[in-house]
């Protein structure tokens, strides 16, 4: 496990939060847990989305689903989780 990356007594606890990865066609979906490790990496460094790690996925699915989850308050929801 890397510096920024949730452990795995975190991820049990913020899993549930997420929304449910949907079946699909084509391209398979990025992980929820290596999209949130690079959303947290982004926040623990303040660099840009640009210089996101690979390991963490493609920048645009990484910010879109950060922006999205944002919206939809998923993201405030597991921040609070991981805080208490």
């Amino acid at each position: 496990m890397r510096r920024f990356e949730l452990t795995d007594a975190q991820w049990e606890q913020i899993a549930p939060l997420l929304p449910a990865q949907k079946p699909r066609t084509g391209r398979p979906a990025e992980d929820h847990r290596q999209v949130l490790n690079g959303m947290l990496w982004i926040l623990r460094t303040g660099a840009p989305w640009e210089d996101l790690p690979a390991r963490y996925g493609a920048v645009g699915t990484v910010s879109s689903r950060f922006y999205r989850w944002r919206k939809a308050g998923v993201f405030d929801r597991v921040l609070q989780r991981l805080q208490a």
